[in-house]
């Protein structure tokens, strides 16, 4: 076989590789999703938005009911990527959970519980930012910070959340467009 010949067969051969991945990632992202199988993450998700915004002197994230307003985005809002990859992560955390500690994520210790999340937010992306913009443009946010962004904004727009975590302001007074905050004051619910 001639040289030339070897160079071709080599980069079809890696151009197929490629495009078989590409291909089985995209049809693995255009399924479609019961909302059976979302719903039956219920418990996993307070856990974990629980580990994001825990209880403290304020509430935290189960007391305000966030992980029904994730399961409600991601039923009635997101996009059928957007539900294939909150699925498959959260596949992605109980497969952890059980290949490193042997057991389910819910009967985890918080310290395991913890270490699976970590492993997750560390492996949420890569390392390059240019990649990183591929990756979302084309097979959707990665399921860390698309659930993060979630958590947040569902406590903040809770009643908890706005009310007992940040300053709300019910009935504001005039327009002022910027307010220096006292020391120790709470950030504004209203904006």
């Amino acid at each position: 076989m001639k040289r030339r010949d070897y160079l071709k067969s080599i980069l079809v051969l890696g151009g197929l590789g490629v495009t078989s991945v590409s291909v089985f990632e995209w049809v693995k992202l255009t399924r479609h999703v019961d909302t059976k199988q979302i719903l039956d993450k219920r418990p996993i998700i307070a856990e974990l938005a629980e580990m994001i915004i825990p209880k403290t002197d304020t509430p935290g994230a189960k007391d305000a009911n966030v992980h029904d307003y994730v399961l409600n985005i991601m039923i009635n809002c997101a996009s059928v990527k957007e539900q294939n990859r909150f699925v498959s992560g959260i596949q992605e955390i109980e497969d952890y959970a059980s290949d490193k500690f042997g057991k389910d994520f819910l009967k985890c210790s918080l310290k395991e519980r913890s270490e699976a999340l970590k492993h997750i937010a560390e492996h949420a992306g890569f390392s390059t930012p240019i990649l990183n913009k591929i990756n979302e443009r084309y097979l959707g946010t990665p399921f860390y910070p698309k659930f993060k962004a979630l958590v947040v904004e569902g406590f903040c727009l809770s009643k908890p959340g706005a009310t007992q975590a940040l300053a709300y302001d019910y009935v504001p007074g005039s327009y002022e467009a910027c307010i220096p905050l006292k020391p120790l004051q709470k950030a504004w619910a209203t904006k």
